[in-house]
């Protein structure tokens, strides 16, 4: 299994990177939505901190993964109609800015709230508010949960088109970023040449009977 991109495929740290932040932004969402109606408690603050402290690593994952994309090769595009490529274009410029505004907006939310940013308690992140703001507070969560339910569409949108490029269009879209999922049109190896069988030996030539002469008794 190779580690970077070829014509055909992603490679293994294109995929890992790719399926390690989906697991994260996922997780991420779903102790979101159970965090914001737990009641005051020491264990709340904990759920916020680790909240935090993976959303800090996703911006730092996302980092590398733009680094890694411009060392790295893309896979040739797949024949697909116009409208679709530049549908499959917007969807992921997209993505990558939300990746953005998230974990930023949740940092600078945490800035203008006041309080010290940790991550998983190892060392402090500066502010990116200066102090305690109201105003930058409240567009801050504004960006950050508008920003999540817009991420969950694209998200939809996104899982949805690949399902539908190899179920409906049998393409290998889907099949090169997953290592076990089977690929639709795999490249095969050439075969080599069959060679044509060999001519059957021929019997050896046997001298025909002599013929017996003429005045010889029957």
């Amino acid at each position: 299994m190779q580690f970077k991109s070829d014509a055909n495929r992603w490679g293994l740290g294109a995929r890992s990177l790719h399926w390690l932040m989906a697991a994260l932004i996922i997780g991420l969402g779903v102790v979101g939505l159970y965090m914001a109606d737990l009641p005051n408690s020491p264990q709340k603050v904990k759920i916020y901190a680790l909240h935090k402290s993976t959303g800090l690593t996703v911006l730092a994952l996302l980092l590398l993964r733009l680094a890694w994309r411009m060392a790295d090769r893309r896979p040739d595009e797949l024949a697909m109609p116009r409208w679709q490529a530049a549908a499959a274009r917007a969807v992921h410029l997209l993505l990558y800015l939300l990746m953005f505004a998230l974990p930023l907006s949740g940092w600078m939310y945490n800035s203008a709230s006041g309080y010290p940013l940790q991550w998983f308690g190892l060392f402090n992140l500066p502010s990116l508010s200066g102090g305690a703001d109201t105003a930058l507070k409240e567009i801050a969560h504004a960006v950050h949960e508008y920003g999540f339910y817009l991420l969950v569409l694209l998200l939809a949108a996104h899982v949805g088109a690949a399902l539908k490029h190899h179920f409906v269009d049998r393409d290998d879209t889907l099949a090169r970023m997953l290592p076990l999922v089977r690929r639709h049109h795999a490249t095969s190896l050439p075969q080599p040449l069959a060679t044509a069988p060999a001519a059957p030996a021929r019997p050896p030539l046997t001298p025909a009977p002599a013929a017996p002469p003429e005045n010889s008794p029957p």
